[in-house]
């Protein structure tokens, strides 16, 4: 896989995507605080009564860990989970789901639901996309009014810190391991060159807002991720801002 500056064309993403999809679980299982993180993440949205009655959106849902992020905390929703790449999707559905769960094979710029969210959760997506600010729109068009955007990314540019620990971490044990797993190293190499590349946590929150969202907030995570991993958090134009998230 050839890679530019900001890594692969993001129209072969979900391709190098299809390429890992086998070995994805096991690779993440490795990851210290990785479910964790992302049930954090879906926590700091403040869904209410445990989801009963909204309808969620998991966008880039992958094999399924944000799937299952929302699941755990807001267990009574409907959740609707979308990924463009069919082999990541096939190991979800391979997995137990209560019937509130429905997975859709699409692009993400591609959804076609016409009833809106309460909710949508967007977990290592962003950074993948062609245009973040059309999606990021799309997004806001898809809330009802008040409902909350959670976007759980990397971002290291503004910290020195992560700056130094994020091609350590790629170098000594995510392409190593992404190797050994798959026999390939575009995907883990993408996932080194693509968070370098994009937006600080500064900007990203700017970004967010200037596509329609109100009270954008960003939040980091703990262990070697803080300042690497983050929750983004906007708020639909036209209902009640949620409290402060923890």
């Amino acid at each position: 896989m050839k890679l530019g500056r900001t890594g692969l064309r993001r129209d072969a993403v979900p391709a190098a995507f299809d390429a890992g999809a086998a070995a994805y679980d096991r690779l993440v299982a490795a990851n210290p605080g990785y479910h964790e993180h992302l049930r954090t993440s879906v926590r700091r949205m403040r869904l209410p009564a445990g989801g009963a009655g909204l309808r969620l959106l998991d966008a880039g849902c992958g094999t399924g860990a944000s799937t299952a992020a929302l699941l755990a905390v807001a267990g009574a929703a409907e959740i609707v989970a979308v990924d463009a790449s069919a082999c990541m999707l096939r190991q979800a559905r391979r997995k137990p789901w209560p019937t509130s769960v429905r997975f859709v094979h699409a692009r993400v710029e591609d959804l076609a639901e016409t009833e809106p969210f309460d909710g949508i959760f967007a977990a290592y997506l962003v950074r993948n996309l062609a245009d973040p600010d059309e999606q990021l729109r799309a997004f806001r068009d898809l809330l009802r009014p008040g409902g909350t955007l959670a976007v759980h990314e990397y971002s290291v540019r503004d910290s020195l810190r992560a700056r130094v620990v994020w091609p350590a971490v790629c170098w000594s044990v995510i392409i190593p391991a992404g190797l050994v797993a798959t026999g390939r190293t575009g995907l883990f190499r993408h996932l080194w060159r693509s968070v370098a590349t994009f937006d600080g946590v500064d900007r990203f929150r700017r970004r967010i807002a200037d596509c329609g969202f109100t009270d954008v907030r960003a939040m980091t995570m703990t262990g070697w991720q803080r300042g690497v991993v983050h929750t983004f958090l906007g708020t639909a134009p036209g209902g009640q801002e949620p409290p402060d998230a923890p």
